[in-house]
């Protein structure tokens, strides 16, 4: 059957949830984030706007939780890209340009990513950025968090090329609208639709942040980014820099920076209230429906925008070129 959402014509997922994956109490351990530094990979569409590059500036910048083993270029098509593989390779492209900002080098730590979204329900599209993360995976002693900041194509991709990497890894997504919203629709979740409902329906241990009502809290405006962020250093004259040229007027106008909720969330997850809950079914009208027997998983309510834009900040200033 051919469903239409939108402008999208995709055909319904086959996809299926396997019955109780994982034991929920172990389940619901590996949700709590561990203390001290965690091994983790961030999944990005650098190019696709700004935030992106607020959120792997802030990565980086986090050392004392964040060992950051790679970074992967995701797909993404709007007006910055005239498909899904020029996004890919724009974001690639961008990781490497702020790389080379703070004096890091892209080599075995940036991989291309997917050239294509999910045409298929089980058919991976493969990349450098799937096959590493199934090698760091496979290989990890404790488990690897996958901050997944677009399309989760690249990630289930590996999902459906190594169905092993579940037991492996953490899934932090910022996607969707709050449960309780009337549409689950959203930029990162309608990019690739198959590749979304894999991420509910896996198995996958899943925290998902939803853009509205919950990262959409971190509200800055071009006045603050300047006061704060403006001279101290190439990297954060760069994010002023892109931020002032995201938007002509800025009178009276606040920009959402999305994705460093994701980074925020293990940097300390106090700072992002969640509750528990069965994962939803991505329903072919893209909202959401629930099913209670369903594996339980992360999903935010609340951002702490105050503590997270803080401690960003300030990292950004001290940060020494």
């Amino acid at each position: 059957m051919l469903l239409v959402t939108g402008l999208l014509l995709f055909a319904a997922p086959s996809f299926s949830q396997p019955a109780l994956p994982m034991d929920t109490d172990v389940l619901v351990k590996k949700l709590v984030p561990p203390e001290g530094r965690i091994d983790v990979v961030l999944d990005t569409d650098t190019y696709n706007e700004i935030d992106d590059q607020f959120a792997v500036v802030y990565a980086l910048l986090s050392p004392e939780r964040i060992n950051l083993k790679a970074i992967y270029a995701a797909p993404f098509h709007n007006s910055r890209s005239t498909n899904a593989e020029e996004g890919m390779v724009k974001s690639y492209d961008e990781l490497t340009r702020l790389l080379a900002k703070m004096n890091i080098s892209p080599h075995s730590f940036v991989y291309h990513g997917s050239t294509s979204f999910l045409t298929d329900a089980n058919q991976p599209v493969e990349s450098e950025a799937a096959k590493n993360l199934i090698d760091l995976a496979m290989n990890a002693e404790a488990p690897l968090y996958v901050l997944s900041l677009g399309a989760p194509t690249n990630i289930a991709s590996a999902i459906l090329m190594e169905p092993k990497i579940i037991n492996k890894i953490i899934v932090v997504w910022l996607g969707g609208k709050g449960l309780n919203w009337p549409t689950a629709s959203e930029f990162n979740l309608r990019q690739d639709l198959y590749s979304s409902k894999i991420l509910f329906d896996s198995g996958v241990p899943l925290v998902q942040i939803p853009t509205e009502p919950v990262s959409s809290h971190l509200l800055t405006t071009l006045p603050e980014v300047e006061h704060h962020l403006r001279g101290y250093n190439d990297i954060g004259d760069y994010l002023v820099d892109i931020f002032k040229g995201y938007r002509e007027d800025h009178f009276a106008y606040a920009k959402v920076i999305w994705d460093i909720a994701v980074v925020a969330y293990i940097i300390n997850h106090d700072w992002v209230s969640t509750n528990l809950s069965s994962t939803p079914i991505l329903t072919d009208q893209v909202t959401y429906s629930v099913d209670n027997n369903r594996q339980l998983y992360k999903v935010a309510t609340y951002v702490n925008r105050n503590k997270v834009l803080e401690d960003l900040f300030i990292k950004i200033q001290h940060y020494e070129d």
